[in-house]
C-alpha cells in the first residue's frame, strides 16, 4: 500500500457522485498508479482519477505509475478535475449522451 496524496478537490467530486446517487469508494490510500476512486452507477462498476482543476495543466498530468497503470488495464477509467466532469461522467455511466442545462446551471434532475 502506498501513501498517496488526495487532491483538494476530491471530497468535493466524491460528495457530488454521491449527491448524483453513485455509490464510492476511495481507492486513493492503494497508490501505485491505481486510480482514486472506484465508482458504482446504474449497475455498472467504473474507475475514476482525480485531479484538480484549480492547479495549472502540467500540475494535472498524470504520473508515470498512473499512466503505466491506466495502459495496462482492461477496464474503463476515467479522469475528472470538476464538478463537471463528474456529471458527464454520471450521464454517461446512465446511458445518456448529454445532459440540459438551464440558466441557473446544470439541471441535474435529467439525470435521473
Amino acid at each position: 500500500m502506498g501513501n498517496k496524496r488526495v487532491d483538494a478537490n476530491q471530497a468535493e467530486l466524491v460528495a457530488l457522485y454521491r449527491k448524483l446517487g453513485c455509490s464510492v469508494v476511495s481507492l486513493a490510500p492503494v497508490g501505485a498508479g491505481v486510480p482514486d476512486l472506484l465508482i458504482g452507477c446504474n449497475s455498472i462498476t467504473d474507475l475514476a482519477e482525480v485531479k484538480d482543476g484549480n492547479k495549472p495543466p502540467s500540475a494535472q498530468k498524470l504520473t508515470p505509475d498512473q499512466v503505466r497503470w491506466h495502459e495496462k488495464w482492461g477496464g474503463s477509467v476515467r479522469v475528472i478535475n470538476c464538478p463537471e466532469d463528474v456529471i458527464q461522467h454520471v450521464a454517461q455511466l446512465r446511458g445518456q449522451r448529454r445532459i440540459s442545462r438551464n440558466d441557473d446551471g446544470i439541471d441535474l434532475t435529467k439525470l435521473f
